[in-house]
Order: structure tokens, then sequence, then C-alpha cells
């Protein structure tokens, strides 16, 4: 699983906005919506900040975030 498609399924999962998202992780929303479309990806450090949003939220995921 990509970077966008565990974005787009946690925004699934918990009926969020890419608005909301962003605040949540601690990042614009102009960076969330070019992570879901693969403009860019996110650092090694926000696929950490991603994967533990994940864990305190209980939003199962099929594999970690990749680079």
């Amino acid at each position: 699983m990509n970077a966008s498609e565990k974005l787009l399924q946690i925004r699934a999962e918990k009926a969020m906005s890419q608005e909301e998202l962003a605040k949540e992780l601690g990042v614009s929303f102009a960076t969330v919506n070019r992570w879901e479309n693969g403009r860019t990806q996110p650092s090694k450090r926000f696929c950490l900040v991603i994967d533990e949003y994940c864990r305190k939220n209980q939003i199962s995921m099929k594999d970690e975030v990749s680079e």
C-alpha cells in the first residue's frame, strides 16, 4: 500500500476531509492533497507520523507507508 492509498483509507475510515486530516497530522491541506494525488511523497518522518496516527486511532493497514 502506498502513501496515497493509505491516506485515502484513513480518510474513508474516519470520514474526514483532506483539511481535517491535515490538521490532525500537523501539515497543510495542500501537503495532504499532494500526497494523496501522488504528486509528492511524505518524508520518512511523516511516514512515521501517519503510522502513529493509525495506531492511535486503531486504523488497520495492510503494510507500512513506503517512500
